[in-house]
């Protein structure tokens, strides 16, 4: 027998001619001060055309460092240390992992042959050029473009991601674009130059639910009419469900499950996707069972409006002026969670400001019961009054990175109202701290340690803790958790419910997320254009509402169930 047959030769696979990027056993490690960190771990994966790959996981997970690897756009501690990324040519193969920061390939391909969506636009984009000139000199640069073709080009751009009026728009500032209208200004940069492949990475984390939902349609409808491969980054399982082709799930920097969508969904293997899957179906459900409230509310809102503008200007002339709270009347129980849900510009952050008298009300009435004596009506109130009335309604922020001085320890941090108010000084306040710490699950000891040692989760604990502080009896939780991966979310929700089982606390819960006023709350009111337009129980809000743009705004909620998409048959509001 001859070494040839006794040998058994076999065939090398063609490479698959849909696959336009392919990423083998990728690592990439950050050097810090006393460690190396080893961020992504032997990850690969492939993009088709026409197909989006979900990358989903929570903060800290690797992904966003993952896609911005793809693009060598790395802090520079941080470098590849292992693997390859292979975009393929109708010709050629590039490994992109090799190539210098600034080489003319890697310039050539960053913006031209892929397109990056980044998750916030306000930091994306120039504020002191307009949105116009910013697409022009990303035509001019890959497509070589004249002033003329490359600003025609830009408005059917605009036009094509459906921005109203853009032979107007395309001269006009970051400033003067809404949310939504920024977002799709940044994915017509991406498309300038017509990649082979678009990375979203969190491109709707920042949006309230209606133009998520706007802006995922453009992204697929885009994708589809271009043939693109897509790589969406996202920690919301809904979307995921709602858009995913594939989905990989990254944990620990390493890619621990991955395959269709459907088999995800309904046939997870590993622990960390059902543990995600679990906290997404939680929130779908009403943990609440408060009976009917009876008896005298805590808080009475009667008529309340707020009008900014309107005022007179120079030479006369008066400014516009703008009626962001308009005959906002509603009553708030003891023990009671009220919901306020809208999208942005709706009013219910305004709303929550004029009840807390931090913003003045135009017009209207807010009566509190919940101290000794008399009801006090609260926009009468003085310095004094207010200083009192503050004592017993607290705010708990959205931002738990922005709302804690990185100065302060901790135990200054929860202490300060303490401290201000004259409750506890010494002694006294470090022991009443430790004892707020223990209540919302963190560990005493912890206090002289500075904000930036703390998770998101824990950071929003230490938030609740100084609310806290001075024993309340209504809480403004402004989009607490909105800043929250879904599994914290859920633990943050359960500990606000576990407090309240504690202490005679109520709620106003101000959100644009659905699920999480479905979950955590008893009634809701739901306003557009400073109205409250319905208010109901939170079963009956978001399984059956009346008013038209309460369904709008309920079909446009991702349905964490591929096999169930919501959002493809949701409801179009026309005011």
């Amino acid at each position: 027998m001859s070494v040839q047959s006794a040998v058994e030769l076999k065939p090398v696979a063609a490479p698959d001619p849909q696959v336009v990027l392919a990423v083998e056993n990728l690592s990439l490690d950050f050097r810090l001060r006393t460690e190396i960190l080893h961020a992504v771990r032997d990850v690969s994966f492939t993009l088709k055309r026409g197909q989006t790959l979900c990358l989903v996981g929570e903060s800290g997970s690797g992904k966003s460092v993952t896609a911005r690897a793809l693009l060598r756009i790395i802090d520079k501690n941080g470098a590849i240390t292992g693997g390859r990324i292979l975009l393929r040519g109708k010709h050629a193969e590039i490994d992109i992992a090799p190539l210098t920061e600034r080489s003319r390939e890697l310039l050539r391909i960053r913006g031209g042959r892929i397109g990056l969506v980044f998750q916030e636009p306000m930091s994306s984009l120039s504020p002191v050029h307009t949105i116009g000139s910013q697409i022009v000199e990303a035509l001019r640069l890959h497509r070589r473009m004249d002033k003329a073709a490359a600003r025609a080009e830009t408005i059917e751009l605009l036009r094509q991601v459906e921005i109203p009026n853009p032979e107007k728009m395309i001269d006009r500032y970051t400033f003067e674009f809404s949310g939504g209208q920024r977002q799709r200004a940044m994915i017509a940069m991406a498309l300038a130059a017509d990649p082979e492949i678009l990375i979203a990475d969190e491109p709707t984390t920042a949006l309230d639910v209606t133009t998520q939902a706007e802006i995922l349609d453009l992204i697929k409808r885009l994708q589809v009419e271009r043939g693109m491969a897509m790589l969406l980054i996202t920690h919301d399982m809904g979307v995921v469900a709602e858009v995913a082709d594939e989905v990989a799930v990254m944990h620990f920097g390493r890619i621990v499950e991955q395959g269709p969508v459907d088999d995800i969904f309904h046939d997870a293997r590993h622990p960390y996707t059902r543990r995600l899957l679990a906290s997404t179906v939680k929130l779908e459900q009403n943990r609440r069972a408060a009976p009917a409230p009876t008896g005298e509310p805590v808080l009475s809102v009667r008529n309340l409006n707020k009008v900014f503008g309107g005022t007179p200007g120079w030479f006369g002339s008066a400014t516009f002026a703008i009626k962001a709270v308009e005959d906002v009347s509603f009553d708030l129980h003891a023990g009671e969670n009220l919901g306020i849900v809208g999208e942005s510009g709706s009013g219910k952050t305004t709303l929550g400001r004029l009840i807390l008298r931090t913003v003045e009300p135009t017009s209207g009435s807010i009566l509190y019961r919940g101290g000794e004596g008399e009801p006090v009506e609260v926009t009468a109130l003085g310095k004094r009054g207010l200083r009192a009335y503050h004592r017993d309604v607290r705010l708990v922020f959205q931002d738990p990175f922005a709302s804690l001085n990185p100065r302060m320890t901790v135990k200054q941090i929860v202490g300060d109202p303490l401290y201000v108010s004259g409750a506890s000084r010494g002694a006294a306040l470090e022991k009443r701290v430790g004892e707020l710490l223990e209540f919302v699950g963190l560990d005493p000891l912890s206090m002289e340690r500075y904000p930036h040692a703390f998770s998101g989760g824990q950071r929003q604990r230490i938030g609740i803790a100084r609310a806290l502080a001075l024993d309340p009896k209504v809480l403004i939780a402004d989009e607490a958790t909105a800043a929250l991966d879904v599994s914290i979310r859920a633990q943050i929700l359960d500990l606000l419910l576990d407090i309240q089982k504690r202490l005679p606390l109520s709620f106003i819960f101000i959100s644009h997320d659905i699920s999480v006023v479905r979950y955590f709350c008893d009634r809701v009111a739901v306003m557009h254009r400073g109205r409250v337009v319905e208010m109901g129980t939170a079963e009956e809000i978001c399984t059956a509402p009346k008013a038209a743009y309460t369904q709008s705004l309920i079909s446009a909620v991702p349905n964490p169930d591929p096999r169930h998409k919501r959002m493809l048959h949701r409801t179009r509001f026309r005011a």
